[in-house]
């Protein structure tokens, strides 16, 4: 199945999901068609693998965070957040290519992802931070995830001279952000900063 994804992504990389067509990925892939359409019967249900897929590769990052989240400084951490997506550009840009491209067809994947990211960002915040509450941490967790986001957006504009400094002060930015994280406060609290 892997060679399949693996295949897809090349077409949808150089052709685009409209111009996509399953037989060429089935080509790229060295698989037939019929072994294509019995696990992915449309190009919309290659996307959801892909989707899946990209979200198994941040989850995968997640944990490595997770597993040295305690020994970070807010500055580490913030780092390590920021690494995630940009270690995973590539695919991360397709991915969000192929959702926009794919609309007409949505699927529930992206929101079930948005809210696993969120959820695991929360609980690194709480282990980062012992004592800030769930529903605080949850706040934070999209802040944070939001944060991770614009910081790839602009790093899509690689011709301009300034993004590597820009980038650099949003990393501050988050850093900050998440240094002035404050055990006791609740999420109506969190949000009023």
């Amino acid at each position: 199945m892997a060679q399949l994804l693996d295949g897809a992504t090349a077409v949808f990389r150089e052709r685009g999901y409209g111009a996509a067509t399953m037989t060429e990925i089935a080509a790229r892939a060295g698989a037939p068609i019929g072994s294509l359409y019995q696990f992915f019967p449309s190009k919309q249900s290659l996307v959801d693998a892909l989707v899946e897929r990209y979200g198994e590769h941040v989850v995968e990052a997640l944990d490595a965070v997770e597993a040295r989240a305690a020994s970070l400084s807010a500055a580490q951490l913030a780092r390590a957040f920021i690494g995630i997506f940009v270690d995973l550009r590539q695919e991360r840009l397709l991915v969000v290519g192929l959702l926009d491209a794919s609309w007409q067809e949505p699927s529930v994947r992206p929101a079930r992802l948005r809210h696993l990211l969120r959820a695991r960002i929360g609980a690194i915040l709480r282990l980062w931070r012992p004592g800030v509450a769930t529903d605080a941490a949850q706040v934070h967790a999209i802040v944070v995830l939001q944060m991770m986001k614009s910081h790839m957006q602009m790093l899509v504009e690689e011709d301009q001279p300034d993004i590597p400094r820009a980038a650099e002060h949003w990393i501050a930015m988050l850093a900050d952000y998440i240094g002035r994280m404050d055990p006791g406060a609740c999420a109506s609290g969190a949000g009023a900063r």
